[in-house]
């Protein structure tokens, strides 16, 4: 299920501060990430679990690695140098993405369910809502990916847990307000509470399947 868009006939705020994190959030990829091909910039400014658990940045030269499908040889970049306190990562993260659906899938939920948000929470505290739930999601990735054991030195960005805690902040605020989907060609329009629920009932589903 795809959202579209909400129930704006009540909102009395303009969301600009919503406008400028969409802004942001695409200037740095087309600017600083250059669509995602500058490697260096993203390796550089991603948050990087062992360098949150040490506290220290952490310099890697590039490897070659072997693609499991296509037994071709694939050149893996190393990690750059940050040129600040690395716990300032879990900041600049949130505004950097692996590629155009990353971020688009991210700014839909941000343009869908922010405004609403912005309106009911005021500026300055759906600024720091947004910043708090990117924190967040960050620390989610570094500890669990200290917990399961997988390579501390994997870099995450532009977490999705971020815009799913703002949808989910929406569904809680507007339970009855109306939101257009898209589903199975079709477009529905249903309350928040009803897209709240089914999408746990998939989430629920997914999880009995692994």
């Amino acid at each position: 299920m795809i959202p579209i868009s909400d129930d704006n006939s009540d909102r009395i705020r303009k969301p600009f501060v919503n406008y400028i994190l969409i802004a942001i959030n695409i200037l740095v990829f087309i600017i600083y990430q250059k669509l995602g091909s500058d490697i260096d910039f993203t390796f550089s400014y991603a948050t990087v679990p062992a360098e949150i658990l040490s506290g220290r940045d952490i310099v890697t030269e590039g490897s070659l690695a072997k693609d499991p499908i296509t037994g071709e040889q694939v050149q893996i970049p190393g990690l750059g140098v940050t040129p600040f306190p690395v716990w300032f990562t879990l900041i600049t993260s949130m505004f950097m993405h692996g590629g155009l659906a990353h971020l688009g899938g991210n700014l839909l939920y941000l343009w869908v369910f922010g405004d609403n948000l912005e309106d009911k929470l005021g500026h300055l505290r759906y600024f720091f809502f947004y910043i708090f739930c990117g924190i967040i999601a960050s620390l989610t990735h570094v500890f669990t990916d200290y917990f399961f054991g997988a390579s501390h030195l994997i870099p995450s960005l532009g977490h999705r847990a971020q815009y799913q805690a703002l949808w989910e902040a929406t569904c809680y605020c507007f339970l009855k307000e109306k939101l257009l989907y898209f589903s199975f060609l079709l477009f529905l329009v249903y309350p928040h509470l009803l897209y709240w629920g089914l999408g746990y009932c998939c989430r629920l589903r997914m999880a009995q399947d692994i």
